[in-house]
């Protein structure tokens, strides 16, 4: 039975509450809003695209505000996140480390994360890799020099990076820490010298069902066809465990505007009664689990939306690395950005209004506002824009310097 009638606005709402992009962050962030930040999105996606600031600090600015770049490796030094195959290569707080440790004992299921053949072949090598690192400590892709003649690419990994890659992916090895964000590898055992798969692992059954429920949880509001994509799941019970989940009251229909039947995690049934009004504008990494899922992004913001900086340029429709805008509860805008880390100055090559969107006073304070806000983050002292929509070029500079708020 459906229980209530939501508009478009109140759905969505309900979503950006329950990733954290609500309303602003009132005070300074401290190092555990990092964790619990984290952890309300259950997973944090890993890019090293670093155009602007790489995504996985980007997700947590828009959430956190300003905050020490250094506290996420922190994090992962002192063993309270672990990086893993999730959505993609992600950061996942380390007691949500059963629900992964199916995947490692069966990498192979993993497709090109994984390659028994490659594992086969150089069996004696990777042999000796892993008693080196027992014996010597953690190591780095960057410790092992390419053969002779190795061309360079993206693609084109030596030997070692793809034995670490593949003992990572079967669980074997840990990342330790990261070192101007490369990966340092050590064994499992002594990264999580408590662990028996005989005593802790999940199946994966069970694992799938927690899953799903933490993927119910960070959307908040969901259509079932969204669940899947949160894990990358495969062949996920969905419709048995929303049965459960309704029989339980853990989930309530709702029939939302525009899009019909959806449900609501019970973390939200609050919000059906008292509506909260979304406040915040932010830029948004292309890789925030707000937007990953471009069909989703599409269905319940009406934001079509695709990363382009594997689109060769000729081909792009906006630009190389395109951040959404989300501005008091929609996806208003997107801007093609760059850091010019040495002369301070975030350039906006080009920034763009979506379809519709009405150039208001708060519009023009809260999105300059939140231009200011990342390119200072970042050590910018000024944001240079390019081409801009004619609407915003009549009340903005060109130029405007970080030192204003």
């Amino acid at each position: 039975m459906i229980s209530s009638s939501l508009s478009l606005t109140q759905a969505r709402q309900i979503q950006l509450a329950a990733q954290g992009l609500l309303r602003p962050r009132s005070g300074k962030a401290r190092f555990d809003d990092l964790l619990a930040t984290i952890r309300q999105m259950s997973l944090l996606q890993i890019d090293t695209i670093h155009v602007v600031a790489r995504s996985p600090f980007l997700v947590l600015f828009s959430r956190l505000g300003d905050y020490p770049a250094e506290w996420l490796e922190q994090a992962l030094a002192q063993r309270q996140l672990f990086e893993y195959w999730a959505h993609e290569a992600c950061f996942i707080p380390i007691e949500d480390y059963p629900l992964l440790r199916h995947r490692m004992l069966n990498p192979v299921a993993l497709g090109w994360k994984y390659n028994q053949a490659w594992m086969d072949q150089h069996q004696q090598e990777i042999s000796e890799l892993l008693e080196s690192v027992r014996a010597g400590g953690p190591v780095r892709s960057a410790d092992f020099a390419a053969p002779p003649g190795q061309k360079p690419g993206w693609w084109s990994w030596k030997p070692h990076k793809r034995h670490l890659e593949n003992l990572f992916s079967a669980g074997e090895l840990m990342v330790a820490e990261r070192r101007n964000f490369q990966r340092v590898y050590d064994l499992r055992q002594r990264m999580m010298p408590q662990w028996d798969d005989r005593l802790h692992a999940l199946s994966e059954e069970d694992a799938v069902q927690q899953m799903l429920d933490r993927s119910a949880g960070s959307l908040g509001i969901f259509h079932p066809s969204w669940l899947s994509d949160y894990y990358r799941l495969k062949r996920a019970p969905v419709a048995a465990q929303l049965a459960q989940w309704l029989e339980q009251d853990r989930v309530r229909e709702v029939n939302v505007e525009k899009l019909g039947k959806l449900y609501v995690h019970h973390t939200r049934y609050p919000q059906l009664e008292t509506p909260q009004v979304a406040t915040h504008t932010a830029v948004l990494s292309p890789f925030d689990p707000l937007v990953w899922d471009r069909r989703r992004a599409l269905e319940l913001f009406d934001f079509d939306y695709r990363l382009e900086c594997y689109t060769p340029e000729a081909k792009r429709r906006y630009g190389y690395f395109v951040l959404p805008i989300l501005h008091r509860g929609a996806l208003k805008g997107r801007m093609d950005a760059r850091m010019l880390r040495r002369e301070g100055i975030l350039e906006v090559k080009q920034l763009w209004l979506e379809p519709g969107v009405r150039i208001s006073q708060q519009l023009l304070n809260d999105l300059q506002r939140a231009l200011i806000r990342f390119a200072r983050w970042q050590g910018a002292g000024q944001v240079r824009i390019g081409k801009m929509p004619q609407a915003l070029r009549g009340h903005w500079p060109a130029v405007f310097s970080t030192s204003q708020d």
